[in-house]
């Protein structure tokens, strides 16, 4: 059974994805571009705050740390 897509913040930490889709204007779409992170792009979530506070991923092997906001915005498949 295929496991359902999820948003970044949702995921555990060590789980790996694949990037589905980013939700958002033009402006964060292009910044998380900018950082690698785009749909067909397979990611790692490495930490995250407790509370709302930035989650730490890996996008082909460098860590990026991106605020709470745009972690919800990201939808994941998990693997």
């Amino acid at each position: 059974m295929d496991k359902a897509p999820t948003t970044l913040v949702q995921m555990e930490r060590g789980q790996r994805g694949t990037v589905l889709q980013l939700q958002g204007g033009r402006g964060l779409v292009n910044r998380l571009n900018a950082l690698g992170i785009r749909p067909g792009k397979k990611i790692t979530k490495v930490s995250a705050m407790l509370m709302r506070g930035p989650v730490t991923i890996e996008v082909d092997r460098a860590q990026i740390a991106i605020g709470f906001g745009m972690a919800k915005k990201i939808i994941v498949k998990l693997d």
